[in-house]
């Protein structure tokens, strides 16, 4: 627990609502059971903005329960290796194998309001993800395919018309509208350390 705390506290935010997330991600860590479900308020999360070689795509999933296309990511269950996590789940949730890890650090950082919800015949209540986010780059040629557990389709969706594709308003404006803002931050840093 504490390398997660650590990482979280060496996360410099990108803007306010990070800054705020941020410290309200540090405060909770304490709690018990954060890496688990059986925190029923808060638990930490892990979720990956997989984009091409080129900054052009994202790959996204059409989740079962949000019934939009979605990011990939999942729970800790548990397990305080991050890194190992988001691998897992990318694996899982898309068949993916061969993508790159930008940097082993985050790329992002949220605390996500989820609805209640019925889960494998279950109701839970409404609680709040602690999500920290990963880049990844891979390479839109390699197979994919669905989890049909947790989702229905999974695509590799052109930045500029993802908006087209995720119904969740909030999270396109707030959550996926950032992240394709700071991957074209790192694109013109790339393109500017090509032309030196």
């Amino acid at each position: 627990m504490k390398n997660i705390y650590q990482f979280v506290q060496n996360y410099i935010p990108y803007n306010e609502q990070e800054e705020k997330d941020k410290a309200l991600i540090l405060q909770q860590l304490s709690a018990d059971n954060i890496l688990t479900r059986k925190n029923h308020l808060a638990h930490l999360t892990v979720s990956a903005w997989i984009v091409s070689p080129d900054y052009q795509k994202v790959l996204m999933a059409y989740h079962n329960i949000y019934q939009s296309y979605a990011w990939l990511g999942g729970h800790l269950d548990g397990n305080a290796d991050i890194v190992s996590v988001i691998k897992k789940e990318i694996q899982e949730e898309s068949g993916l194998s061969e993508f790159q890890l930008i940097e082993d650090q985050l790329f992002s950082l949220e605390v996500l309001t989820v609805d209640g919800h019925v889960k494998n015949g279950e109701y839970v209540s409404s609680h709040l993800h602690l999500n920290l986010t990963f880049l990844c780059v891979a390479n839109p040629d390699l197979p994919i395919h669905i989890r049909p557990s947790e989702n229905s389709q999974i695509a590799w969706l052109e930045v500029d018309k993802i908006n087209q594709s995720v119904s969740e308003v909030w999270f396109m404006k707030h959550i996926y509208q950032k992240l394709i803002d700071k991957v074209k931050l790192l694109e013109g840093e790339s393109s500017c350390a090509s032309n030196n």
